[in-house]
């Protein structure tokens, strides 16, 4: 492999000048920028966090303000009409937590205020309403310049998803934020360029209701690379970075997260990751919140489907305050990426899983947690796990998972409807191997039907049957389930087959039949 000089790593920088004049590594992502700007005017992009978002837009400003110095060696500087400079109009809530409106209005005031300075024009003071002085700072930038303006606005929808706990708290920030976008549709004669960018996907939230002109290409194949980093990536600007890493290491942690083209790297794991030399769940650690891990145990999701759940365009477009999927809400933050697409003539259809080995871990662990209530400490003995499964030890793994659920107090059981719902219990069990990194395969479709859980470890594979039963006596339905089926037939080598039988009353494993 070619080996390339060492620079800085980029980590936290969001800046495009100081990356470019400090001498950090960069991932040439103008071509995107003169594809953009030469393909069409309003943009949408959602993408989860940390995932350059920022960046790409303060790349897209220097460009437009005609920075030609920052892009010298890159794609951009031989295709950029560089003798026009146009303002930008920057808008940001990446900082601060906006929790009333009325902190949303003066965010929004300091942010038009501040453009306002910055582009050498005068808009009237608060509290006039924001969306004048939003139209007025489009108007003036561009008469003063002699140059329509270019609006950039970086993470549109931050301001409700802090507040997604709370509707009544959220609601306000969602008709603020509408208020405020509402203007770009009409001021189009003084505008050359728009793009917003956010985690959740616009196309069926009520902010933009009227804004019906901006251009979705969250899903188009022809941006899937637009931020993150490439497999290409990898070995030609970080070869220096990877040389003494285990390359399908690297890729089964990290790579996996698709938008319908080719898949790309979280590019907050692969800096950590460059930096600290070690194999660790930096993204979900930096910033995965709480609330989320409530709001989907409310729910009752249940977390075998992570590996496999169906989608199409309507439901991962299901978010705003008041309708909200787990899919759409796990999709758009990237805990779920598109495995598969498929055409029918409905419309195209999306299969989802867990993208690589972080989110799949990481995620179940917390999931674990939240399932499992002063249950935590079943994590430490169960690393003996990995010895069971190797050994095919059956019967210590049933003495495992009955002390797990025997751990789980009873009042947690009659305080909670969560426990009385039939995926609770396969729940449990999934996302406590899944914590583990285990390699896992849920609803395991086989041409006689699905397995509900397959494990793969030390040339073993286990296939799983679940069934909760009325009463306190094993029925032995689960293991001729999966007999009768013969999942087996698509498997090689040693192959253990576990029919695993719950009782709501009794609250345990009743049932634990080995084929």
């Amino acid at each position: 492999m070619a080996m390339s000089m060492r620079k800085k790593l980029p980590i936290g920088i969001q800046t495009f000048r100081e990356i470019r004049e400090e001498g950090y590594y960069y991932v040439d992502k103008t071509p995107f920028v003169a594809e953009l700007a030469g393909r069409g005017k309003y943009y949408f992009l959602s993408r989860p966090r940390r995932f350059g978002k920022s960046l790409l837009l303060d790349t897209l400003a220097c460009a437009f303000e005609g920075r030609r110095e920052l892009f010298a060696g890159l794609y951009l500087d031989e295709h950029w009409e560089w003798d026009k400079r146009h303002p930008v109009i920057r808008i940001g809530f990446t900082e601060g937590e906006l929790d009333r409106r009325s902190k949303l209005d003066e965010h929004i005031d300091a942010v038009l205020d501040e453009n306002a300075q910055r582009l050498g024009v005068s808009i009237d003071a608060p509290p006039r309403d924001a969306h004048l002085r939003f139209m007025q700072l489009i108007q003036r930038a561009a008469e003063k310049h002699g140059q329509r303006c270019v609006v950039l606005v970086d993470e549109y929808d931050k301001p409700i998803l802090d507040n997604l706990n709370d509707p009544d708290a959220a609601r306000p920030m969602r008709d603020g934020l509408k208020n405020l976008y509402s203007v770009l549709k009409g001021q189009d004669a003084h505008l050359k360029f728009v793009l917003l960018t956010g985690v959740s996907k616009f196309s069926k939230v009520s902010i933009f209701s009227g804004l019906n002109n901006l251009s979705d290409i969250t899903l188009d194949a022809r941006y899937a690379t637009i931020c993150g980093y490439t497999e290409g990536d990898l070995h030609s600007v970080f070869a220096a970075e990877m040389a003494g890493l285990d390359e399908e290491e690297v890729r089964h942690w990290y790579n996996g997260y698709r938008w319908l083209g080719e898949g790309v790297y979280n590019p907050f794991d692969i800096l950590q990751l460059f930096d600290k030399r070690e194999f660790r769940n930096y993204w979900f650690e930096s910033g995965t919140p709480t609330f989320l891990i409530e709001w989907l145990k409310e729910r009752r999701l249940h977390t075998p489907k992570l590996e496999r759940l169906f989608a199409n365009d309507d439901l991962l477009s299901a978010f705003d305050v008041d309708r909200m999927r787990p899919e759409a809400v796990l999709w758009q933050s990237g805990y779920l990426t598109i495995k598969e697409r498929q055409t029918t003539p409905a419309g195209p259809v999306y299969f989802l899983g867990l993208p690589n080995q972080e989110v799949r871990t990481a995620l179940n662990q917390a999931l674990a947690v939240a399932w499992l209530p002063e249950a935590s400490e079943m994590f430490e003995s169960a690393l003996a796990l990995y010895d069971w499964l190797a050994a095919g030890d059956t019967a210590a793994l049933r003495g495992h998972f009955e002390r797990l659920y025997a751990s789980i107090p009873h009042d947690w059981y009659r305080n909670n409807a969560i426990a009385q719902y039939e995926g609770y219990y396969a729940s449990v069990f999934y996302s406590h191997l899944a914590a583990l990194g285990l390699d896992l395969i849920a609803e395991d479709v086989s041409n006689q039907g699905q397995c509900d859980l397959t494990i793969r470890y030390e040339g073993k594979t286990w296939l799983i049957e679940f069934k909760v039963i009325a009463g306190e006596q094993a029925t032995g339905e689960a293991l001729a389930q999966l007999v009768a089926r013969n999942y087996a037939a698509k498997y090689d080598g040693k192959i253990i087959q576990l029919g695993i039988e719950f009782s709501k009353e009794k609250r345990q494993i009743v049932g634990w039949q080995v084929g």
